[in-house]
């Protein structure tokens, strides 16, 4: 409130009526207050969770039904890409139907899809529950934002971001832990299948406790055209990217026609969104160069950052023995580190140049990228999480440091539409990186096998004293090549893991300068902003 001073019932936030607007709802208080809070963490908890949850235990369900673990990373990237292109799509359809309607309907769809990934019989139908399960869950987050704000007093509305900011965190260290356990210890249709619960009593407590507080709605014209262009030329790109390497790319017809689908689409979208009075994407922010440097530095270091945590774990458990658990268990620390640091990183950034936060998390990703180039076979668990707690330093400040800078400038009418063009171009990046890192890592560890091999031979003597050593614990000729083969095998993944986290630290530090071409910006004004 302005004046402390003034009666409880003159102040909006209290139930008064704002000049020429509705009523406003008094905030909530007390067991009221904590029940409908817990619930709605509950649904940032659980969209955020399904983002990361699976990753660890992409080898156990490709094992399962029956397919490669490539192909298993669709599993990833259907979801992340059905999310990404219904974010812009949030903001209308809160308008359209109300903030609660929207986020209880989104929370309840987002269940019943949980609930068919669970009961999925194969790969194509597991793919179609996990776009279903991508495309509902738009409005999650904003949603649970914009209704936490709602509900709590003015005073104690820095509470509330609180609450969603550590849900949004808490989650990604819970996520590959989660999934490993439930992986090696019940069965991973239950990764999906407990969301149920959670997502039914998220949605029916929401919606007893805040139907009354529904926002007001007008009718609204929709883009149809504009997001059937949209998903057309981003879903032929993705369907290219995850099935390129399986259908040796642009030897393949099929590559070619998903190819030029995506050139033809992204250039008709291009065109109409132009000219479109209310498109689906509002492209006249792209004539902001602070904007666009900005969006396109987190596109590229989010890409990395998503690409190493789907590597990671496929290569413990493909080539080191690890179990999903324990790959789950060397994730975790990094966000454990970010939970840590990410309310004193808030603090700082509230008075320090975003641009030195964001460079400092660049240089963090580098740092963490490049220790983990330095991994060998019989890498130890210790030097296996250090890396991941630098990473923790790094994530505790690139989100609000670029969400930060991105929206800089950009005028408080438009905030909305950028942050969803920011959000919808950042997840889309993680989601082809994922798409783009299982390839070029298999074809990067076919040519370290092919020059492993042609400096091994018959007469070559770690070759000899390889076989000589099986055969003394007795492995037969035969068995003794298979086991010396597949050690080359597993150097050559090491080597080309080594290569790709060489690579992306390389290009971590390459962003750093590009970051100090934006404008001087305090974060506050574009973090309450960060997951719209």
């Amino acid at each position: 409130m302005a004046d402390d001073s003034k009666p409880i019932s003159a102040a909006p936030a209290q139930g008064a009526r704002a000049a020429g607007g509705p009523a406003m709802p008094a905030p909530m208080t007390g067991m009221l207050l904590a029940v409908t809070s817990i619930a709605l963490a509950l649904g940032t908890f659980m969209q955020v969770l399904d983002s990361t949850i699976a990753n660890v235990s992409i080898p156990t369900i490709a094992g399962n039904l029956g397919v490669s673990t490539s192909q298993g990373t669709w599993v990833i990237t259907s979801f992340a890409v059905a999310n990404g292109v219904s974010v812009p799509l949030t903001g209308w359809l809160m308008m359209r139907y109300g903030v609660v309607k929207t986020f209880v309907g989104s929370v309840a769809l987002f269940t019943l899809a949980s609930f068919l990934c669970g009961v999925s019989w194969n790969l194509p139908s597991l793919i179609i529950f996990r776009v279903l399960q991508g495309a509902v869950s738009g409005p999650m987050i904003p949603g649970s934002q914009a209704l936490l704000i709602m509900i709590f007093p003015a005073a104690q509305r820095g509470t509330a971001l609180a609450i969603w900011s550590m849900t949004t965190l808490v989650a990604p260290i819970c996520g590959p832990i989660l999934g490993g356990y439930i992986s090696d210890n019940i069965s991973w249709p239950w990764i999906f299948l407990i969301n149920v619960p959670v997502g039914i009593l998220c949605s029916l407590l929401c919606w007893r406790n805040m139907k009354s507080r529904e926002t007001p709605t007008r009718s609204l014209p929709i883009d149809r055209t504009g997001f059937f262009l949209l998903l057309t030329w981003v879903g032929a790109l993705q369907v290219m990217l995850d099935t390129g390497k399986d259908a040796d790319w642009f030897n393949s017809a099929a590559i070619v026609v998903e190819a030029l689908i995506a050139i033809v689409g992204f250039i008709a979208w291009l065109i109409w969104e132009l000219n479109e009075q209310h498109p689906i994407v509002d492209l006249s922010l792209m004539k902001s160069s602070n904007f666009v440097i900005a969006t396109l530095i987190s596109c590229v270091g989010y890409a990395l950052f998503f690409g190493a945590n789907l590597l990671q774990p496929l290569w413990l458990q493909t080539r080191m023995g690890y179990i999903a658990t324990w790959a789950g268990l060397v994730a975790a620390p990094s966000g454990v580190v970010a939970v840590f640091l990410t309310p004193f990183a808030a603090r700082a950034m509230s008075t320090i140049d975003a641009r030195w936060t964001a460079s400092l998390s660049l240089v963090a990703f580098a740092a963490s990228f490049f220790l983990r180039s330095l991994f060998t076979t019989d890498v130890g668990f210790s030097a296996l999480v250090i890396p991941m707690l630098v990473q923790g330093v790094a994530m505790s400040t690139f989100f609000v440091s670029m969400v930060t800078l991105s929206l800089n400038g950009v005028p408080g009418q438009q905030v909305p539409q950028a942050s969803g063009l920011y959000n919808f171009m950042r997840i889309t990046a993680g989601s082809f990186a994922a798409s783009l890192v299982s390839t070029v890592w298999d074809q990067t560890a076919t040519l370290h096998q092919t020059r492993l091999a042609e400096v091994m031979g018959a007469q070559d003597p770690a070759f000899v004293l390889g076989l000589q050593k099986l055969q003394s614990v007795g492995m037969t000729a035969q068995q003794s090549v298979a086991g010396v083969t597949n050690q080359v095998i597993n150097q050559a993944y090491l080597l080309a893991t080594d290569d790709i986290f060489r690579i992306s630290a390389g290009l971590m530090l390459v962003l750093v300068p590009f970051v100090w071409v934006t404008k001087k910006a305090l974060s506050g004004a574009g973090a309450a902003h960060a997951a719209d």
